[in-house]
């Protein structure tokens, strides 16, 4: 199944800016709690490449959550994303702080999402983005849903589109007669 795109659609090369939820996006929403009330997630490898690839390419990275761990600052530190914003309450606020501090233009930035807690970041940039298993109010709201559901290389799916439409733009196809 490909890929649902809602157009008018931005200009992917231009994108400069990526932020994705954690849980439900970068993990399947799932919690394995343990006796001593620690918990683990699973991140997708796929996901963790692209998102290196995507920082190696010049985009900055980061997430957004409303859970704060230990387990998520890692990854993210891991993987090189600059901006880790955790224990966030309004997510709305959070991107429009990082998109005036870097002076970035929201057309120019891309949030993963997969629930309504997202919606506020989502309406702030170029590039909402919906995993495949969203609430259907971010499937509404994205101009992009991907095939793959969150935590299963739905982040990658995103980055290998935005990495492609970089290298289009860097090399058109020479026009035919």
């Amino acid at each position: 199944m490909p890929m649902t795109m809602q157009l008018p659609f931005p200009d992917l090369s231009r994108i400069r800016l990526l932020l994705v939820d954690v849980d439900g996006v970068l993990t399947d929403g799932g919690l394995y709690y343990f006796a001593e009330q620690d918990f683990a997630l699973r991140f997708h490898v796929r996901d963790g490449l692209g998102l290196r690839r995507a920082v190696e390419a010049g985009i900055i990275g980061g997430v957004v959550s409303g859970r704060s761990s230990p387990q998520v600052r890692r990854r993210a530190e891991e993987l090189g994303l600059e901006e880790i914003h955790l224990a966030v309450r309004d997510k709305g606020a959070v991107v429009r702080e990082i998109l005036e501090r870097r002076e970035i233009a929201g057309e120019q930035a891309c949030f993963i999402g997969d629930d309504v807690v997202d919606l506020p970041a989502m309406a702030l940039v170029g590039l909402p983005v919906a995993v495949a298993d969203a609430v259907t109010e971010v499937r509404r709201a994205a101009r992009l849903v991907t095939r793959a559901s969150g935590g299963q290389g739905a982040v990658r799916e995103v980055i290998d589109l935005l990495l492609a439409e970089r290298r289009n733009a860097d090399h058109p196809r020479e026009s035919q007669p």
